[in-house]
């Protein structure tokens, strides 16, 4: 391979906002494509998460910039976007990678619940990306756009493994926003593709996946018979986000081992 073609993996001049990026799969997100030569707006809820942040980035020699804020606020999302604008930056990737989940019983789950699942899983991931499109879409001006949705493979398929329906739907519904917006937003130059990761071994999958019955369950419906790590789901979205993936808009890629294969 020519060094043009790594070069197109690069991400240089580009600047990327990551929702949720304080820990787990966004943090790995940032700082790869830091790495790759982007500026990072990162915006979380996780106070303690985001502090030592832009310290933690340092070495990458890229602008980083930690914003709290909660995904379903949308002052929230705005003031990440010009703290962004204030700096000289365009945000031309975005990375809607914020999620939660409900794990109950569908008999079990109130409405209340239900919808803060959605709110942020789906909702959330909407609003960033109609003030991010809206952002770009500057009069003489075609900035290209990626999009990219953190999804999950629990959006594409059902769960035996235990019950938990309002991030199934929510999920679900991001694969289909996915590709209703790269049909409508193909004429903007701007991107929009999902990933659908399996389980990840992250900080915040430590307690689900200390049971051993459950984790020999997860191995043993994934054909590859490993769990992924962040920095797998990471190298999929910072590809999409790429020019390597410039004829890839409305996919939803799985980083599953091949659990939705079979």
């Amino acid at each position: 391979m020519h060094d043009q073609d790594f070069n197109r993996l690069a991400l240089s001049g580009r600047t990327a906002l990551v929702t949720g990026g304080a820990s787990g799969i966004g943090r790995a997100t940032a700082l790869l494509m830091a790495k790759r030569g982007a500026d990072i707006v990162v915006l979380d809820a996780d106070t303690d998460g985001l502090r030592g942040l832009e310290a933690a980035f340092s070495d990458t020699g890229n602008t980083v910039i930690a914003r709290a804020g909660d995904v379903t606020r949308e002052a929230d999302i705005a003031r990440a976007f010009d703290a962004a604008a204030d700096r000289g930056m365009v945000i031309d990737i975005l990375v809607n990678n914020a999620g939660t989940g409900a794990r109950m019983p569908a008999t079990e789950l109130d409405t209340d619940t239900w919808s803060r699942v959605v709110d942020v899983n789906l909702t959330a991931a909407f609003v960033l990306s109609r003030e991010f499109a809206k952002r770009l879409d500057r009069p003489g001006a075609v900035i290209p756009g990626a999009i990219i949705n953190v999804a999950s493979i629990m959006g594409v398929v059902g769960n035996q493994l235990y019950p938990n329906v309002s991030y199934h739907a929510s999920k679900g519904g991001l694969v289909n926003l996915t590709r209703a917006l790269a049909a409508e937003w193909a004429s903007k130059s701007i991107r929009v593709n999902a990933v659908l990761p399996t389980f990840a071994e992250t900080g915040l999958t430590t307690a689900l996946l200390s049971s051993n019955s459950l984790r020999e369950d997860i191995l043993a419906k994934t054909p590859l018979g490993c769990l992924a790590e962040a920095d797998d789901i990471a190298e999929a979205i910072a590809f999409l986000a790429s020019d390597a993936a410039r004829m890839i808009t409305g996919t939803a890629l799985p980083v599953d081992g091949g659990w939705t294969a079979v």
